[in-house]
This record gives C-alpha cells, structure tokens and sequence, in this order.
C-alpha cells in the first residue's frame, strides 16, 4: 500500500536507520531490516538504498518505489572522485541530482550523520513524533491486527491464571506442583504461549505484594498468597509488528478489606474514564478527572518515606508499531480522535497494603469508544 509522503517538493524526508528498530521507517517501508538503510522521500518518491545482500528481498516486500544498490552507487560516487564514499556520500549522490538542500529528518537521527550533511550544506529540521502523523489514525487493517495480539495476549493470561488458581497456600506462598510458584516461573508460562500465538513478549510484568507498587517492577521470586498480584503483559506480534497491551490484578487467598475497596475503586474509576473516551475528548481533562476521583475518596498521592504512592502515572497512552506511542490520556494530554487506539490503565500503589493496576485497549469512535479487550475484570482467584 503507497503512503502519503511527509516530504514537500522542495524538501526531502531522509531516515539512516534500521527498520527492526525504527517503527517509523518500517511504517514507510514495510521492510525489516536489522541493520541500517537509506529511505529517502524525494517529491513524492520513495526511494530505498540497500546493500546487496538486501536488495532482491527489498525489491520484493518493501514498499517503496524504487530500490537502488548501494554497491552501485558507491561505485559510481568513486568515478566522482570521492575515495572512500560514506553513506552520506551515497545520500549526497542521490540528492544531488535533484537539487534539494532542505532536509526533514526524525528527531532522533544520528547526530554523526548530521553533521556531515551540514558540512556538505544541507539543511536539516529534525521532526518529533508522530513522525508520520497518519500513524496515529488507525486503520481497519491496523485495528485487526492489534485485536488478534490481544487475543493472543488473553489466551497467554488466561493460561496463568488458571495456574493461579491450582496453586496451594503454604507460609503465604503459593504452591504448584510441588514447588513454589515464582514470578518467573508465571512470566515463561505467558511468553511460551505467546510464542506459540506468534507474538513475541518482552519486560512481562507478573510483580505481587511489595514488588507490585512500583509500577515497572517485573517481578521475581515467589509469588505471595492473600496480596494483590499485577498482571502487565504487552506482545508485540511477530507477524504484523503491531502490539498489544492489557493489564489485571488478581488475589489468591484471604483478602483483606481495605485491599477490596482499593480494588474496586481503580475498576470503577477505569470503566468511568472509559465511558468518556470519544472523538474530542481531551486526554488531560480524562486523566485529571481520575485523580481528582482518587482524591475524594482520600486515596492520596505523594512521597512517603521515600517512596511514591498513590496514583503517579497516566492513564494511558497510544498502541500500534510502538507500545507507547501519541496519543497521550495523561496530564500533558492529547485530544482524542476517531480512529486512535489507546490504554485506559489507572492503578493505586500503596506499599504495605498493596497495589492495583487495571488495563484495557480502546479504539475511539465518534461517539464514544470500541473495547478491543475481551477478557474478566476478577479480582479474587478462587
């Protein structure tokens, strides 16, 4: 499928880099690549260097309009009189013989490479994300394929959970099959059964007790009985390269009270912030309004003892070739528009008592938003 090119007649888009890594490039490709390229974007052209050994399977999977070879024009850039030609001599050629000095890079474009160009005169403007604004707008394509990574994401939670609940209680710990059930033990449990849906998984977060209330804890050792357990699982497939992202709270044991109300408070504040998503909804006004929530119901946020608690993250954030990506439901905040893909991820931390961090996807729409998560919202494995 040809995509719209960001470069103007006069200016040229320039991305060195490796698709594998960069999502942009591979969105303006479709080509992965683990090392780097040349994509150029030349009054509406897309053009693509590559080395020899990518060139035949450039030309046939990539989306571009042209696949030229680096060893050529190496070759043709030594007639002219350059010895040694870098890739920026090789980028040099290609723009020469369309006279554009002006070139839009993504910010993050490798300095080395920058410098040479504006020794050479050119002129660069570093463009931030969404690099590709379109990116942002999700299309039915794109939407399919974060559905069946959610699927996939679901299955491998589901998988989990049913250990959970065989497990056995002894000294606070929870037992299966003779051992103790460990965070990593849970963790490989999801990534092999992610696999296994062709989805790759990496920083699976299965964190219990005290590791839970710091949000990015992945979690280790044993996994407690009668404290809250947070699921975080987020695989990018491996087929498509769009990713999923989903995350539950979940108990074995005895519950203590005051855990409860904590966790239904994050489910009810989740489910209200998702009734509010929809086309013009402001992203910052859907997050404020959660913690103003939290607040009154005297769940506060602020350091103590050293350490954060409360409500200190945001509320979510967009989902496609990037796990985190525009636009944001955050106190920055974006508006919101037909078409986005976006978490709705509220969580409470408390140490001592425990943590809840409840995940869905949304896909908004005109008038409000579509669930693209299927999966219970249970707190208490029994």
């Amino acid at each position: 499928m040809k995509r719209a090119a960001v470069s103007q007649p006069e200016v040229a888009t320039l991305f060195i880099a490796a698709s594998e890594q960069d999502s942009n490039l591979y969105y303006a490709t479709r080509f992965i690549a683990p090392d780097s390229f040349i994509y150029l974007e030349i009054k509406g052209e897309r053009l693509l260097v590559m080395s020899d050994l990518e060139m035949d399977r450039a030309k046939s999977q990539a989306s571009a309009d042209r696949v030229l070879s680096y060893s050529e024009l190496e070759q043709k850039a030594k007639k002219k009189g350059v010895k040694e030609p870098t890739t920026v001599d090789i980028v040099d050629l290609v723009l020469k013989e369309s006279k554009i000095r002006r070139l839009l890079v993504p910010a993050n474009f490798p300095f080395i490479y920058a410098t040479r160009l504006q020794e050479l005169g050119y002129s660069l403007k570093p463009k931030r994300d969404p690099f590709y604004e379109q990116r942002v707008v999700k299309t039915a394509e794109e939407v399919r394929h974060i559905e069946a990574a959610q699927r996939a994401t679901e299955d491998a939670v589901a998988a989990a959970h049913a250990v959970l609940r065989q497990a056995t209680i002894k000294n606070s710990e929870l037992w299966f099959e003779g051992a103790v059930l460990t965070s990593e033990r849970i963790k490989k449990l999801i990534n092999v059964k992610l696999m296994e849906r062709d989805c790759v998984a990496q920083h699976t977060i299965v964190a219990g007790g005290e590791q839970a209330c710091d949000p990015h804890n992945e979690g280790s050792g044993p996994l407690p009985a009668n404290r809250s357990i947070i699921f975080d699982v987020f695989p990018r497939s491996a087929v498509s390269r769009y990713f999923a992202d989903m995350s539950r709270t979940v108990i074995r044991g005895v519950v203590n009270p005051e855990l409860k109300r904590l966790y239904q408070m994050v489910k009810d504040a989740q489910e209200e912030a998702i009734e509010k998503v929809k086309d013009g909804a402001d992203g910052m006004k859907i997050h404020q309004g959660i913690c103003t929530r939290f607040e009154k119901a005297g769940y506060k946020t602020g350091l103590v003892n050293g350490r954060m608690q409360g409500y200190f993250h945001g509320t979510g954030h967009g989902v496609g070739l990037d796990i985190h990506e525009s636009p944001r439901i955050s106190r920055t905040g974006s508006l919101l528009q037909e078409g986005h893909v976006v978490t709705v991820e509220p969580g409470l931390y408390y140490p001592g008592m425990g943590a809840v961090r409840i995940e869905d996807m949304v896909l908004v729409t005109k008038d409000g938003c579509r669930n693209l998560t299927d999966f219970p919202k249970v707190f208490e494995l029994d």
